[in-house]
């Protein structure tokens, strides 16, 4: 499949933000989270990742509400969450803000009791019995069948309706390597028929749905992270994990990095759970490590520091006394400056300091992370000029070198002036 160059280069800058927008406000609703959206445009946001909003299943359910990802009709708004003409005012205020939108989208599985198992019961797989059957142990939901391609067409007839009729730019597909790459593939070609160039989110790190999809879920990333902390690992280790994970992927593909995600924060723990003091430098690699898209989750910018419930209601606390919303603004918007194609060359330490370079001497970006359980003397020669710091914004002529104390989860972005 052909890849649009001005689409991929718009993902090299772009920050994507995930809206779960059951928990994001008292109401829960399209209408209250709209209130948001000059917030958002304020701290850079270039999309906004729009959790499952359909009707939720009842049989079978699993809490008091429910799980997004069990869809009981894939053409309607979840009445929890407001209407289609207040979804269509969403959007339409998104795009107004300059910010594109994309839909989360579940091809592998659906509510027990989805409109279709009256109308076409053979969409779904059963067991020897004949009965309807869970994939894994998601008891919430059935199996789509992938033998079907009737069932495929409703899926994707479903997909089109949402781009032709709300405008959307595009999808992130849930665990899209459980559904064939064809189905996929097809999707794209069906929807962008109707308006090209849309966004395309795997979340997957399967290389053969690259065929389908520009960004792809940076796993072996985030569990190496995880281990590194944990059993002391050294820095050649992660860069050993960012080539594994990178090579097998053709040039467009991108890796979507994240600290938190919806999964993440409520199963696994927030990111100061997992990371501790490391998060926001991990969160800082995440922007301006090359060939990534960096993700926010709903409330990392008032550094939620509780896993949200999955099934029930459990709202963000917006007057959480840490505020990292200038944090991630920075980020953001230094992001926007990196050249597209930036080359990137790591910078050897001994410490446990990640460090990389982005770009040529005349314009380029240092980032420095302090991954080490000890204070770090950092001294690195510099090419002579003007170079600042995206979170002090002081401005200084560095002749030789820089010379800075690091302690442990801090870090040091220096663009050249």
């Amino acid at each position: 499949m052909i890849k649009n160059s001005s689409l991929l280069q718009s993902l090299d800058k772009a920050t994507i933000y995930e809206v779960n927008i059951r928990q994001y406000t008292k109401e829960g609703t399209i209408e209250a989270f709209m209130q948001h959206l000059p917030r958002l445009k304020k701290m850079g946001i270039d999309i906004i990742w729009l959790m499952p909003v359909h009707p939720i299943g009842l049989n079978n359910r699993k809490g008091s509400l429910g799980s997004y990802y069990s869809i009981s009709d894939f053409t309607e708004i979840n009445p929890e969450f407001g209407t289609r003409h207040e979804f269509k005012n969403l959007i339409n205020e998104i795009h107004a803000l300059g910010i594109k939108v994309i839909m989360d989208w579940v091809a592998n599985h659906a509510a027990w009791d989805n409109i279709w198992t009256i109308n076409n019961p053979d969409f779904f797989a059963r067991n020897e019995d004949g009965e309807f059957l869970s994939p894994y142990d998601w008891t919430d939901v059935i199996q789509i069948n992938h033998e079907n391609e009737q069932a495929h067409d409703a899926l994707r007839e479903a997909m089109c309706y949402w781009v032709k009729e709300f405008d959307i730019d595009g999808f992130r597909a849930d665990l899209a390597h459980l559904t064939p790459v064809h189905f996929w593939v097809k999707a794209r070609l069906l929807t962008e028929s109707i308006k090209p160039n849309l966004i395309w989110l795997a979340e997957s790190d399967d290389v053969h749905y690259a065929a389908a999809f520009d960004i792809f879920f940076s796993w072996k990333w985030m569990h190496k992270t995880e281990h590194f902390f944990k059993n002391h690992l050294s820095i050649s280790e992660l860069i050993n994990v960012l080539h594994q994970q990178n090579s097998p992927f053709p040039p467009h593909a991108k890796q979507l990095y994240f600290t938190s995600n919806h999964d993440e924060n409520s199963w696994n723990g927030t990111e100061f759970e997992k990371y501790g003091i490391y998060a926001k430098a991990l969160a800082v690699f995440s922007f301006f490590y090359s060939n990534g898209v960096p993700l926010i989750y709903s409330g990392q910018e008032v550094a939620n520091n509780k896993r949200l419930h999955f099934f029930d209601k459990d709202e963000i606390d917006w007057n959480s006394e840490t505020n990292l919303l200038d944090f991630y603004q920075r980020l953001a918007l230094a992001r926007k400056q990196i050249m597209v194609n930036d080359p990137l060359e790591y910078i050897s330490f001994e410490e446990k300091i990640l460090a990389f370079k982005r770009g040529e001497d005349s314009a380029c970006i240092y980032v420095f992370l302090n991954l080490d359980n000890k204070t770090v003397d950092l001294n690195y020669h510099l090419p002579q000029g003007v170079y600042y710091d995206i979170f002090d914004e002081a401005q200084s002529e560095i002749k030789s070198q820089i010379s800075a104390q690091l302690n442990p989860g801090d870090f040091l972005v220096l663009f050249s002036a």
